[in-house]
């Protein structure tokens, strides 16, 4: 018998182009623009199962919403696909796969930095396009319409950075794209930058003696927060894995010394503080804002590197898969350096946290919503609306489905509604998925679209409103 929530780590294969969706219920008369998502698709490559779920071929979907609801998905065309459909081989190091090359070949992917093209976490609007993008120096431009793959657009120009952040914000009040650049070497650099149109301009820099990997960052009009914390790559492990096929994952550790938070001023490009924490591992961040004395930082935080070494697909396809808990935290950094202080907003299997964005962004603010575990499985079965900082929800649940990260869409100015939350969800024990859409007040369903297939679960994706091009979430 099949465990249903392992549908969500099974390949979908089929590609289709313009489909309308019939529609339950009634969608508001104001919802008019198209979310995109983007996530795993693929999961084997020839003969062999990928080892860990960032590693799957991307699939980006999209749903247009106006009248109705029309849908389309496309394998992203990147490097690494065609490699391996073409040759049924993985082309270069995957988080958790090592590649199908000669040892001469991963030694030099090794020593150039030779990175993979696999656009498997989000997508952004990059000089005007839309793109399929993840951890990597380039993003692939996709037609915003079919979802073809149209080109390539190289992130680090201009930068001394290998690859670039797969979360980059939007600076509501420079009208430009924030990011974080890394640069492996004998230091590890993290290069804050901005992009406006295909400019590329670098605001500040901070080294590291080791390599602590950082997914995100929060931000705010003044300064950026970056969660320097002591998990992240041995790079010698990693090189020497060129020859031992040690994967990205396997050489992922924790590093002897206590967590920071760096805080950069975006005025001066200097250090304002740095404060020491207890460690934490952070995926995401909900939001940033200054309190008095105090840069006030929300997210999701974990205990440790498990966060990233437990989401082995053979762990997450078992019965009772070993997901590490993510809490919804507050953190403390006081601006005269002094060491940050943290507390529990709510406990729980939660992420893919997502706020009125980018309106509260760097601001105070009284929700997010978040997708959680209610504790009959440590995989999301709900959506949550989760109070700050009290910690209280109201909450969307349906017996047997997994729901997907949760876009808030904020209603026009009198409209009858604050706005609405989209996620595609998974009904594993009927092998299909559905668009649902939620009052963002008061989760309760308003309309759903069932899709003509099975998605697996996705990872981040963006609603685009017709009238307005500015992304949903950070």
């Amino acid at each position: 018998m099949t465990v249903p929530h392992r549908r969500g780590f099974e390949t979908q294969r089929e590609e289709v182009t313009s489909v309308e969706l019939p529609v339950e219920g009634e969608l508001p008369a104001w919802l008019t623009g198209t979310y995109v998502g983007n996530g795993p698709g693929q999961f084997e490559v020839g003969d062999r199962t990928l080892g860990h779920w960032f590693d799957p071929l991307a699939m980006v979907r999209g749903l247009d919403i106006g009248d109705g609801v029309t849908y389309t998905n496309r394998f992203v065309r990147s490097h690494d696909f065609v490699f391996a459909r073409e040759r049924g081989r993985v082309r270069t190091q995957f988080p958790g796969t090592a590649p199908d090359r000669p040892v001469w070949t991963r030694l030099r992917q090794a020593l150039t930095g030779e990175f993979p093209d696999n656009p498997v976490i989000g997508v952004a609007r990059i000089d005007g396009e839309l793109a399929a993008i993840t951890e990597s120096p380039v993003a692939l431009t996709l037609d915003p319409d079919t979802l073809e793959t149209t080109g390539r657009t190289d992130l680090t120009t201009d930068l001394d950075a290998d690859l670039t952040l797969g979360h980059p914000h939007y600076d509501p009040w420079r009208e430009c794209l924030v990011n974080l650049g890394v640069s492996y070497g004998r230091a590890t650099t993290y290069t804050l930058f901005r992009r406006d149109g295909p400019a590329t301009a670098p605001t500040a820099t901070v080294a590291f003696d080791d390599a602590p990997y950082v997914h995100s960052f929060a931000l705010t009009e003044r300064y950026a927060v970056l969660p320097a914390m002591p998990f992240g790559l041995d790079p010698r492990k990693l090189l020497l894995g060129a020859i031992t096929r040690r994967t990205f994952v396997e050489s992922f550790e924790r590093f002897d010394r206590p967590g920071e938070f760096v805080v950069v001023d975006r005025e001066t490009g200097a250090v304002a503080t740095r404060n020491r924490v207890d460690p934490l591992f952070v995926y995401h961040h909900v939001n940033a804002f200054r309190d008095g004395d105090d840069l006030v930082v929300d997210l999701v935080g974990y205990r440790n590197q498990r966060a990233v070494t437990d989401l082995t697909l053979a762990n997450l396809r078992g019965e009772s898969p070993s997901v590490p808990r993510g809490d919804l935290q507050r953190y403390r950094l006081p601006l005269d350096g002094g060491r940050a202080t943290g507390e529990t907003l709510r406990a729980g299997h939660m992420e893919f946290p997502v706020v009125d964005y980018p309106r509260v962004l760097g601001r105070q603010y009284d929700h997010v919503y978040v997708a959680e575990a209610d504790g009959e499985s440590a995989l999301p079965t709900r959506l949550a609306r989760v109070t700050v900082p009290d910690g209280e929800a109201v909450t969307w649940r349906e017996p047997g489905t997994f729901p997907g990260e949760p876009i808030f869409v904020r209603a026009p100015d009198g409209a009858d509604a604050e706005g609405v939350v989209l996620s595609v969800v998974l009904d594993g024990e009927n092998d299909g998925s559905s668009l649902i859409v939620l009052d963002a007040a008061t989760m309760t369903e308003r309309a759903r679209a069932p899709l003509p297939h099975r998605l697996p679960y996705g990872f981040h994706g963006q609603f685009y409103a017709a009238d307005d091009p500015v992304r949903s979430m950070a």
